[in-house]
């Protein structure tokens, strides 16, 4: 009798599959050639993007280079279509560093260099000594003193307050509980910010006195040059103003989201009114007020830096979107969450900083980013104010009977130096949102 199997013994040998179903051939049968209508459509639109870079390449890769006026390019052009990219020759390092003094470039250098350094622990946790976290606490004091110049004093009386601060809510802390510590340290702070600390720094204010004590500044005069804030500009205004912009506006909107969503009457009344208020306004009439009406409100013979200002502003325009970016965070989050908070025994401020906070940034990171990539945009903005940003300085250049007629190729090389740190801040929050994937698709 034949021995007859219904099922298979052995197993077939394992095949490859067709060359047009993989690689780069199967990629582009599935999606450019799947059909004779998307096959229309994508030779029509290589066509139109290769007559584009046709047209594009054509008039960048011009041989201008050393050309030192917009008469010399059109005679090395003869009549032909290109760019003149002499003026980016002659003028890069001032569409970097403004008018900063050129002895003094490797302090801004320095201080970009050592922004990398800080925010390595923060961006990228896992891939850095832990260390290092140290010096991300002391940079905040140590950029504007490497930008501005100045006794060392002046940054170090600022760190003091927040050492101060942290040693009266301690001392408070075990006898009256946490909001009276955190009331009693923010006073403290302040006091010393706003009337001691002037004093210990400057001496006391009658310098006619040969009797009077002087500050450490006339005891120690340990600094670098100072440097006017009116020579601030280029990239070097515009990364100044969004970095300390980016940076203070996401805790404040933190803060104003929790307040917004408070059961206290005052604080959510207080909240409200300052997000509605500032989301109402223009960012340009904000920066009106600061260069022009916010000295008013301020003590007489009170110079109040106008990029101070400036950033004050950006950081409160800023930190009103943020708080709603993170608010829709909260309120995405279920109620679960919540009740799983309170059945293992937290407190608010414990729920906020293990459960549910870092679930609502999680959640939040596209919102938090984009608000990010357009305030950095935004601070160009400030050169309707007198501040020399990038594209004042190319109104400036533009100005110059050597260059005047130059319009795209300077437009150009600012809208490159924009985009290269908006694509980095997008490239970076879609790794994050990779790396935070909780699912397994």
């Amino acid at each position: 009798m034949n021995d007859v199997s219904f099922v298979r013994t052995e197993m077939l040998q394992q095949q490859t599959p067709p060359a047009t179903s993989v690689g780069i051939v199967g990629w582009m049968r599935e999606n450019l050639f799947s059909g004779w209508l998307n096959s229309i459509l994508t030779v029509v639109s290589g066509l139109f993007v290769l007559f584009v870079l046709e047209a594009i390449l054509s008039w960048a890769l011009s041989p201008t280079w050393g050309a030192m006026s917009l008469n010399e390019c059109r005679e090395i052009l003869a009549g032909h279509e290109g760019a003149c990219w002499g003026v980016i020759r002659d003028r890069w390092v001032q569409l970097l560093f403004g008018f900063y003094p050129p002895e003094s470039y490797w302090r801004p250098i320095l201080t970009f260099i050592l922004l990398a350094v800080a925010l390595a622990p923060i961006l990228f946790a896992e891939k850095v000594p832990g260390k290092l976290i140290y010096f991300t606490a002391i940079f905040p004091f140590l950029m504007p003193w490497l930008l501005w110049g100045g006794t060392i004093w002046g940054p170090l009386a600022a760190a003091a307050g927040f050492v101060i601060g942290f040693f009266v809510y301690k001392a408070v802390n075990t006898a009256a509980g946490s909001l009276a510590a955190v009331i009693a340290a923010v006073v403290a702070a302040l006091v010393w910010w706003l009337i001691l600390s002037g004093y210990v720094v400057n001496g006391l204010p009658n310098s006619d006195d040969p009797n009077a004590v002087g500050g450490l500044n006339a005891i120690l005069p340990i600094g670098l040059e100072a440097i006017n804030s009116r020579n601030f500009g280029g990239m070097m205004l515009s990364i100044t103003i969004g970095v300390v912009a980016i940076a203070c506006s996401l805790p404040i909107g933190i803060v104003l989201a929790l307040g917004r969503q408070s059961d206290l009457l005052i604080v959510k009344s207080l909240c409200v009114g300052f997000i509605e208020f500032i989301r109402g306004v223009p960012l340009i009439t904000l920066l009106f007020v600061a260069s022009t009406l916010l000295n008013i409100f301020m003590p007489p013979g009170t110079n109040f830096d106008i990029i101070m200002r400036v950033i004050i502003m950006a950081t409160l325009f800023a930190s009103a979107y943020m708080a709603e970016v993170i608010r829709g965070g909260l309120a995405a989050l279920p109620k679960g969450q919540y009740e799983g908070a309170d059945s293992l025994g937290l407190d608010y401020w414990q729920a906020q900083r293990l459960i549910i906070m870092p679930q609502a940034l999680k959640i939040s990171i596209p919102g938090i980013v984009s608000t990010f990539i357009g305030l950095f945009k935004d601070t160009t903005l400030v050169s309707v104010i007198g501040l020399l940003d990038p594209l004042g300085l190319s109104n400036a250049i533009r100005a110059d009977s050597d260059w005047n007629g130059i319009v795209w190729e300077l437009y150009g090389f600012i809208a490159l130096m924009f985009w290269v740190f908006c694509f980095s801040m997008s490239r970076y929050s879609m790794y994050l949102e990779r790396k935070l994937r909780t699912d397994h698709q």
